[in-house]
């Protein structure tokens, strides 16, 4: 509640009037004559709030669940304006009668106790900043992490409020110039996309060495190659990658310009007209219909609702596709709806991204009161089951909270390629070197013919033509011509750094892609959605995760609560078990029943349960279950959405008085417990802000709502007093059982049956992954009610300390009560996550589990997905300071891994021993050292451990020295689950693993919240679930159900990895053999660049000769079969090892590269030794040499044979002789006629087999020995298939 004013009350004076009103010279006025009037019109959801990026969105889907379990020190967070807020009911009869307490003195504008973290404790100073770290952590997380704290913060500026005068736009801006309505999410400009694009793309410094040497060509003494013809590969590069860029841009620009040019009704001369988006200020009255989405961020005036509330839908933003409540306050929703004149101005905070806070004040008639996050709607929300709002604008287009949550999706890059840039960086130093060889050698050579040159051609003054002097040459001495050798030389082996390399793997990627979206294992049926490719840079990363940060409603679970279970006055009904009707219930007892309410999602109640509840039975036990279901009916925040039962629905008649009732709220928790109680008779299907309505047995009980406290994270329970039509008074109370069994009535004795039989049910229940809820109630005296009421208006109008009064409020009427029962619910888990789990786990995977969920049903929760497991021990973290968090890092260290500080150098071993053990089947682990705890076997350093700590905890840890504390013992247990954590501190987790390892992160989830954790890891998946698009948006892949994880890294991520690995040695393998042969030729030519090749076969050696076999191997070659991958996920570990792609690999390629370019170059001379065979001919031979041998080196590494490969394959040395033909056959070109001379001769025929044979001989005895005596997993592996295949083809 904070709100400063009942619901329902009179429009009267304040209850704190401010006691010097403050006058304006010029009051902006607002005269609403005709609300309502104006036609309906709908509008299509926000399309660039379905885009919004949350950095900043706590996990709304868990935080509103049970309780919160994190204990919250006093100073620093007595109010968690980061927790949303409900709203509050009062009941308009009850008028106090005691006198009321003297009010302190109003704070200023800004003065809010609700500020979640204390500030002092979370500033971060760019001189004195404690976070600077020993250890390798990047520039970039401190600037995430800086960013997280201080949106943390209030953000109240009490010497710069921003001023809105309602209605007045004008005086509004004359000021300060706020920002339009006017959004712009596009990159590019018309006039600065060339520039901008061509920046962005030369940040790839292969591209930056391919504009080098095509500057260099197009100097006279370099010409090698044609000047133009150099220019082509690059050019062709650019121009496709800037088309792309382009094309996103554009559809950037279109969204932009849909969303800027949509209309909404603005208030002008007393009317309301059509007004642009972007033409909307700071100031403006907007006038919103049902199912319209908000233009901007704007605090409520007025709705269609006498009481003020409105219903808005936020799927847009936070991904919750539960209703929420906003309201109007009551003074100025009155006037709206009297059409009066409202004058006023909003003093406001600066605009931040703290979409869970909004600290204000409003002025209306020269009294001031509150305004909060429960008064403001934001841009990208939808109005909802609300005929009409009306509101001020106070944040506009970029200065929205959406948008200023909004970010650039980072763009990632492949960590194979960042390997890749290494391995080019050798190549070039391979190149250089080559290059210093030839003009070395030129140079030696000049100066040993230093008298002999004017009679060498080239070198000669004058080039002599039919005995006549022609036109001379230019000689520039011998410095540059070794100059000039050098860079010739630069340009002769350009392509030992292969630029179709970068355009091989696109087109390799784009070809994964399509197979892995057209794989109908990864096909969701229920949602009927395809698995996504959005991002095609990062495939191959798929096949090296270590760590999976993974959300858990929604991601793991289905986030449908089920109501499984109850324990009522110590007894325990299964309600699992499904009827097909009352079968305990009989007679007239059966009519009760067979109500006229329909739920949307039917649920077979207990039958002896309905028993109690419908027979004349009396007694405590019948008492204690009416009351259960009245509490589960009564305390909540639901909202009941009524509606006629169609006609052709199942068990309706024409005549047949049945009703569909839905219920709506932020709590998935407190709908299913809804549910369940109009499943068994205590229908809820009516709420106003001051009372409720529920069909009890039949029976219609209105009940008025005359205050609720809801869930804190220090009180842990929820509780509403309820005014019965009897005038009794009850306070009904459900919260998590730590709270909620020492706050019972004291009489009973501590062996209590109720009790102790309720306790025992809980247990049974947490151990089956069920969320529990603990229900009890009480009544009030008149006495405590006046003593209750009084303090409760007072701590819910206060401006200061406002959570820490309607906590002690609370504790006056939450005690003494009486216990009624228990409640599990089941938040289903997705189809084959446990299996997902224990697959990924002994793959070698981490898998941490980051949510916003409470401590405990986190837990269960990993309990019934298998990655917690009973014999694990449980280290759990919940410190309120840094001194606390310090202690409890330091004493779990200390416990369960060093007898003392000083046996730090054991941390590795246990690191070591932690991983061995995560790619063990079994579940059970052996104790890493003999230096923990000796003697204790059975101690907790023989288990497996697990870390469980909250977000309080890692406000204190992420910000300050004890990161690496953190860090150090997260990675020593085999699981870590984060409770109550923020997005930001999601994505901080993640970017403290990504900063101090070298393992790869994916991140997984379902919502916004989401969103920054995503955008951290290495790669983001995003769950196309029930919580809007948000996370798919910021993903790089998307898929419907958890359970696909497993074969997207198991068998893509594998093969993905596998293919791009081989890819990238192999076309280095390929370019260098034939620049090392060009290499060697020249060292027999006098150092001159010269080449016994023609230009046409350079340059069709990589795009057509050797190309396309690349390509189709790396898109369609398995190792092994997707079956044997699924059913042996150790061999994932594969990855991890770079088994693909390695220094070793690359060193070993490079060393057979200078075995084959040598067995290449000097066969052909020892076999045409002693014939005279022209220069072309040799060329000729070398090109279809080097062709064939490059293609059977392929074809000796390929794994999967089909049509398709033998024909890229062979086809490609077929489409060689074809070429070779076609230019020979061209008058014109040096080599005319050569290939049809040279096809005449054995000699021919001869050296093209030694090339191959004696060029691969090395490496295939290499492959024998190797998979003989050091076989690999993946070699065994795909051994065994080759014998089971066998075996069936011949038992067949």
């Amino acid at each position: 509640m904070s709100s400063g004013k009942p619901l329902l009350s009179q429009s009267g004076p304040l209850s704190a009037p401010q006691p010097h009103p403050i006058h304006h010279n010029r009051h902006s006025s607002l005269t609403i004559s005709s609300l309502g009037c104006l036609r309906h019109t709908t509008s299509i959801s926000s399309s660039i709030a379905d885009e919004t990026l949350d950095d900043n969105l706590y996990d709304l889907k868990e935080v509103e669940e049970d309780t919160v379990t994190t204990t919250v020190s006093r100073n620093s967070r007595e109010g968690s304006a980061f927790w949303p807020k409900r709203k509050e009911y009062r009941s308009a009869e009850l008028h106090l009668q005691c006198p009321r307490r003297k009010r302190k003195g109003l704070v200023s504008w800004g003065g809010v106790a609700d500020s979640w973290l204390d500030i002092s404790a979370l500033e971060v100073s760019g001189t004195s900043s404690r976070v600077q770290d020993n250890l390798n952590k990047s520039r970039r997380s401190e600037r995430f992490l800086q960013i997280s704290m201080q949106l943390a913060e209030s953000i109240t500026h009490h010497d710069n409020p921003r001023l809105i005068h309602i209605n007045d736009p004008i005086k509004t801006n004359e000021k300060d110039d706020f920002s339009g309505n006017e959004i712009r999410t596009s990159k590019y400009t018309f006039l600065n996309f060339l520039p901008k694009n061509l920046f962005i793309q030369f940040h790839r410094v292969a591209y930056l060495y391919f504009l080098a040497i095509a500057a260099l060509n197009q100097l006279p003494p370099l010409a090698v190659f044609g000047r133009t013809v150099s220019l082509f590969p690059l050019l062709f590069v650019l121009t496709v990658t800037a088309v792309k860029d382009g094309y996103e841009d554009w559809r950037r620009h279109r969204s932009d310009r849909n969303e800027n040019n949509r209309e909404a009704l603005v208030l002008k001369s007393d009317k309301f007209y059509p007004k642009r988006w972007k033409k909307i200020q700071a100031g403006d009255v907007i006038k919103i219909h049902s199912d319209e989405s908000i233009p901007c961020d704007m605090v409520l005036l007025g709705t269609s609702d006498p009481s003020g509330i409105a219903y808005i839908l936020t799927m847009n933003l936070d991904g919750e596709s539960n209703l929420k409540t906003r309201y109007a306050r009551q003074e100025t929703n009155n006037l709206v709806l009297e059409g009066s004149t409202i004058s006023g101005i909003v003093r406001c905070e600066q605009p931040n991204r703290n979409i869970y806070e909004f600290t204000a004040n409003m002025e209306l008639k020269g009294h001031r009161f509150s305004l909060s996050q429960s008064n403001i709607i934001l841009r990208g929300c939808q109005l909802k089951n609300t005929e009409w709002a009306v509101g001020v604008v106070v944040y506009a287009g970029q200065e929205t909270k959406a948008m200023l949550n909004s970010a650039m999706t980072p763009s990632k890059r492949s960590r194979l390629e960042t390997y890749m840039n290494r391995e080019t960086l050798w190549l070039s130093v391979f190149l250089l070197i080559m290059c210093l060889v030839v003009a070395f050698g030129m140079g030696l050579w000049l100066k040993r013919h230093e008298h002999e040159l004017d009679t060498l051609p080239y070198y000669r003054k004058s080039y002599y033509e039919k005995g006549k002097v022609g036109k001379k040459y230019k000689y520039y001495g011998i410095p540059m011509e070794t100059f000039f050798s050098f860079l010739s030389s630069i340009i002769v082996f350009q392509i030992m750094i292969p630029i179709s390399l970068y355009i091989t793997m696109e087109l390799v990627r784009l070809g994964q892609s399509y197979f892995m979206i057209g794989d109908r294992d990864m096909y969701d049926s229920s949602t009927n959605s395809k698995f996504q490719c959005r991002s095609l840079n990062i495939n191959e990363d798929l096949g090296q995760i270590r760590y999976v940060f993974s959300d858990k409603t929604g991601t793991l679970t289905e986030n449908k609560m089920e109501f499984k279970k109850a324990s009522i006055w110590g007894k325990n009904y299964d309600c699992r078990l499904s009827l097909t009707g009352p079968s305990g219930v009989e007679g007239e007892d059966a009519k009760f029943y067979k109500q006229k309410w329909r739920l949307k999602s039917e649920i077979f109640p207990n039958s002896e349960l309905m028993t109690l509840l419908y027979k004349d039975l009396y007694g405590e036990e019948k008492i204690a279950a009416h009351d259960f279901f009245l509490t589960l009916a009564a305390c909540n925040t639901v909202i009941p959405i009524v509606s006629e039962c169609p006609s052709s629905g199942l068990d309706c008649t024409p005549g047949d008085s049945h009703k569909s009732i839905e219920y709506q709220g932020e709590s998935p928790d407190e709908q299913a417990l809804v549910a369940a109680a109009s499943a068994y008779g205590y229908t809820l299907f009516e709420r106003t802000s001051g009372h409720i309505v529920i069909d009890a047995n039949g029976e219609k009980l209105r009940l008025d709502v005359l205050g609720l406290h809801e869930f804190d994270s220090v009180r842990k329970r929820m509780s509403v007093v309820i005014r019965f039509p009897n005038d009794t008074v009850k306070v009904l109370v459900k919260g998590a059982d730590t709270s909620m069994f020492s706050i019972l009535k004291q009489s009973h004795p501590s062996d209590d049956p109720v009790i102790c039989t309720t306790q025992s049910h809980l247990n049974e229940y947490s151990a089956e992954g069920l969320r529990t809820l603990v229900v009890a109630a009480r009544d009030l005296t008149d006495e405590q009610l006046a003593e209750w009421q009084c303090m409760y208006e007072d701590a819910s109008t206060s401006l200061t300390d406002r959570s820490i009064k309607l906590r002690q409020t609370a504790s006056l009427i939450e005690r003494d009560l009486t216990l009624l029962g228990a409640t599990a619910i089941e938040d289903k888990l997705q189809e084959g996550v446990p299996e997902a789990i224990e697959s990924l786990r002994q793959a070698g995977i981490k898998v941490w589990v980051l949510t916003g969920d409470k401590q405990e049903t986190a837990i269960s929760i990993g309990l019934s997905c298998r990655l917690l497991t009973t014999d694990m021990h449980q280290i759990i973290i919940n410190g309120n300071s840094e001194d606390e968090c310090k202690k409890l890092l330091c004493d779990a260290r200390d416990g369960y891994f060093l007898k003392s500080a000083s046996c730090c150098d054991q941390i590795p071993k246990r690191k070591k021993s932690a991983e061995i053990d995560y790619l063990e089947i079994p579940s059970n682990t052996k104790s890493a050292s003999p230096q923990l705890h000796a003697g204790q076997e059975d101690g907790p350093t023989s288990r497996p451990l697990a870390l469980v700590i909250d977000g309080n905890s890692l406000v204190y840890i992420l910000e300050k020295d004890l990161e690496s504390e953190l860090f150090n013992l997260a990675t020593l247990c085999r699981v870590v689950l984060c409770c109550r954590v923020a997005p930001l501190q999601k994505a901080g987790i993640v970017d403290m693993i990504k900063g101090r390892t070298d393992d790869m992160t994916l991140a997984i989830g379902d919502g916004a919240n989401d969103v920054s954790m995503i955008q951290m890891a290495d790669v983001g998946v995003g769950i196309c679930g029930q919580e809007g698009r948000q996370a798919v948006m910021a993903s790089d892949f998307a898929m419907g159900q958890f359970r696909f994880l497993k074969r997207l890294l198991l068998v893509h991520g594998h093969w993905n990895y596998q293919r791009i690995g081989y890819l990238v040695l192999y076309n280095f393998y390929r370019n260098a053999v034939f620049v090392l042969m060009l290499f060697w030729y020249i060292l027999c030519t006098a150092f001159s660049t010269t080449s016994a090749l023609t230009d046409w076969s350079s340059v069709f050696y990589s795009v057509i000769y050797t190309s396309v076999p690349t390509i189709v191997v790396g898109i369609l070659d398995k190792d092994l079969s997707h079956k044997t991958l699924l059913k042996y996920p150790k061999l994932y570990a594969a990855g991890h090892r770079q088994e693909s792609y390695n220094m070793f690999l690359f060193w070993i390629t490079m060393v057979d590269t200078l075995w084959q370019s040598l067995v290449l170059f000097y066969i052909p001379l020892f076999t045409y030794e002693e014939s005279t065979i022209d220069i072309w001919s040799m060329g000729s031979l070398w090109t279809i040499a080097v062709v064939i041998l490059v293609n059977v080196h392929l074809a000796m590494d390929i794994k999967r044979w089909v049509v398709i490969t033998h024909m890229a394959t062979w086809g490609s040395i077929i489409v060689t002789y074809g070429c070779m033909v076609v230019l020979d056959s061209i008058p014109v070109l040096p080599n005319y006629g050569t290939i049809y001379n040279l096809g005449k001769s054995p000699t021919y025929w001869l050296s093209i087999l030694l090339i191959t044979v004696i060029g691969l001989l090395p490496r295939f005895v290499f492959k024998v020995f190797h998979q003989i005596f050091w076989p690999s997993d993946i070699q065994i592996a795909r051994e065994a298939e080759i014998l089971r295949k066998r075996r069936r083809f011949f038992e067949s």
